[in-house]
């Protein structure tokens, strides 16, 4: 048995209810993206992210989480340290804790991706 320890989570995971974007809390970030919180708990974050053409988030990096990226739609441009990395769909990218990255969408059409944190992110990130 898996326990969650949010109460929004716990109650989603006892009422059996199925989680996609439209049951889901957004926000909006950046230059007008988009983030849908599927799950969040102190030990997990799974977000399912949008990023229109032509925007990217600030570098930065995070002290305790590690992250995984997986691309749904589009081509996402990762810069991680000094390296670059170009995923399309259905490829992923872990992104350890202490590492510099941030994501760009270069390409023309909407990016659409999940990132997977543990622990989750809340008051961790520290921007460069």
């Amino acid at each position: 048995m898996v326990y969650f320890y949010s109460f929004v989570n716990t109650f989603k995971i006892a009422m059996g209810i199925v989680v996609r974007k439209e049951n889901s809390e957004k926000y909006i970030w950046g230059n007008n993206c988009s983030s849908w919180i599927l799950q969040d708990d102190e030990h997990l974050s799974i977000k399912q992210e949008l990023m229109p053409p032509g925007t990217h988030e600030q570098k930065h990096f995070h002290e305790k989480a590690d992250q995984f990226f997986y691309v749904l739609k589009g081509r996402a441009t990762f810069y991680l340290n000094e390296e670059v990395f170009i995923l399309h769909p259905n490829e992923g990218l872990s992104v350890l804790k202490n590492t510099k990255h941030y994501i760009s969408n270069d390409g023309h059409d909407d990016l659409e991706f999940l990132v997977i944190s543990q622990p989750n992110t809340t008051n961790d990130r520290v921007n460069v």
